[in-house]
């Protein structure tokens, strides 16, 4: 791969195997070395905080407080939507291509280095709290952690078992799993070591389906309603192909994706979004609960807290639920960024940045040297208002075709400010141009449009240039563990 390549022969301050590599050196510190808190959730889509006032009856007081006091990095996106591929590329800074756990299911390769590694080598402690799920891998303590506390897989909302630092305890009790992880993670706070900065990373189980709230908040919204987005008949009426839209997006409306068959239920989309935000409000606690402990140790001004998304998720936009495509809703994540002692509270900017970013800016502030291998950047100069030649003028995307989901094919894409282009891959179906300055619901089609022709070559070019730079022009296949009935034959003669 051409950025792997241009490691090994340029002999920088990395070791050969890119993977495992780790600095020689830590770069000269000219202040102290921040602590950073990086608190994520699962499937949490961008606009569903009372702030944003997209659903009017939702209160969300601790990250309305969060955005106000600090940042609301309004175009954030992940590059790809599914939670291994996202998690992966927050902790490598890596594509999906290059860290190659492409989906749910795909291993960690083993030579992987997770940004943690690199503060704990330039001494911070370092703690990990909650869902892990990379690929297969179970609840075992990861490299870069020196206090581990996780589950396997997506886990569950109650009587839990963790595995704390190797030791598996489980809790009973009707005990919640975002209060456990939130007073435990408090708890090792309290504990750490005062005279060593400090990287938290508190990962969420919520809000990912099936939704269950915690009980103090059950019922809290029943009977609400949300405003069905525009674009929620189409597929059933027919007017998708006026629009130009893809056939497999019709296809999947009665999909375990679509909304009128929703994860195989017969169950109101009404319903399921008060299910969706009332578990959310354990995570607006959480917040909650770490900011007042920051405040309390006169530690809210100078800590780095920063509230992101792994994933977004659609509820009803294109007659689709979840997540996976590149569609807005699915693709853009909640970010919320607080330091006072970097920057001046209540801004909005509206600068691309992606989850590739978040190692990039924890390890610029804590002095320590950026691996090669990282094409992200620290998106803190968007914030300080100082002049960054890297502000990002596209983003790109990739999401891999899934055995178990075959529903939303490979696609590849490519965001500016102005435009959206969606190319598809192994489906005979037509790829999508959007004008997202004249049409942000992605409603018109412009794929076809004579005068869109040069719009969508070049774009079609510039996903191939990032493809070919970063070494992505192979899809990493994996090995499928799962058989249809009627493979077992095939499988046994061979």
């Amino acid at each position: 791969m051409k950025l792997y390549s241009l490691v090994f022969f340029t002999f920088s301050l990395f070791f050969i195997d890119t993977g495992n590599s780790m600095p020689n050196e830590v770069a000269p510190k000219k202040k102290q070395p921040r602590n950073v808190i990086f608190i994520l959730t699962d499937d949490h889509r961008y606009d569903y905080m009372g702030f944003t006032g997209k659903v009017p009856w939702l209160e969300t007081p601790n990250m309305d407080k969060l955005a106000r006091e600090g940042a609301y990095l309004s175009n954030a996106f992940v590059t790809t939507s599914l939670c291994s591929p996202s998690r992966a590329s927050i902790l490598t800074g890596m594509f999906s291509h290059s860290h190659t756990i492409v989906d749910n299911q795909a291993p960690d390769p083993g030579n992987l280095t997770y940004f943690p590694q690199y503060l704990e080598k330039a001494g911070y402690q370092t703690s990990f709290f909650g869902k892990w799920h990379m690929g297969d891998h179970g609840d075992e303590p990861q490299p870069g952690f020196t206090h581990w506390e996780s589950f396997p897989g997506q886990g569950v909302y109650y009587n839990p078992t963790l595995n704390i630092n190797g030791e598996r305890i489980s809790y009973k009790d009707s005990t919640y799993i975002t209060d456990l992880l939130t007073d435990h993670a408090i708890g090792w706070l309290e504990k750490r070591d005062r005279k060593k900065p400090f990287f938290m990373y508190l990962s969420h189980k919520a809000v990912h389906a099936g939704f269950q709230p915690a009980k103090r908040h059950k019922g809290k919204y029943k009977g609400k309603r949300i405003d069905l987005p525009t674009t929620y008949e189409q597929t059933k009426t027919g007017a998708y192909r006026d629009l130009k839209w893809p056939q497999w997006v019709a296809d999947q409306r009665v999909s375990w994706h679509g909304v009128d068959y929703m994860y195989h239920e017969n169950r109101d989309i009404h319903e399921m979004v008060v299910d969706y935000c009332e578990t959310l409000l354990g995570v607006d606690e959480s917040i909650g609960t770490v900011m007042d402990y920051l405040k309390r140790e006169g530690l809210d001004e100078s800590t780095l807290v920063i509230y992101m998304g792994d994933n977004g998720f659609s509820w009803g936009e294109h007659g689709l639920i979840d997540k996976r495509h590149f569609y807005e809703e699915s693709v853009k994540v909640p970010l919320l960024v607080r330091c006072p002692e970097l920057f001046q509270g209540g801004i909005r900017p509206e600068q691309m940045v992606q989850n590739i970013d978040i190692g990039p800016t924890v390890l610029a502030e804590a002095g320590v040297k950026q691996p090669e291998h990282m094409p992200g950047t620290s998106f803190i100069p968007i914030l300080t208002g100082e002049n960054n030649e890297n502000i990002r003028k596209e983003v790109f995307y990739e999401y891999y075709w899934e055995y178990d989901f075959p529903m939303t094919p490979t696609v590849f894409g490519m965001r500016t400010d102005k435009y959206k282009y969606m190319k598809y891959h192994g489906i005979w179906d037509r790829n999508e141009l959007y004008d997202l300055e004249n049409d942000p619901e992605e409603m018109y089609n412009l794929i076809a449009d004579p005068d869109k022709q040069e719009i969508a070559k070049s774009m079609s070019a510039a996903i191939y240039d990032w493809l070919e730079e970063t070494g992505g022009m192979q899809i990493p296949l994996k090995r499928t563990v799962k058989y249809r009935f009627g493979d077992y034959k095939h499988k046994n003669e061979h």
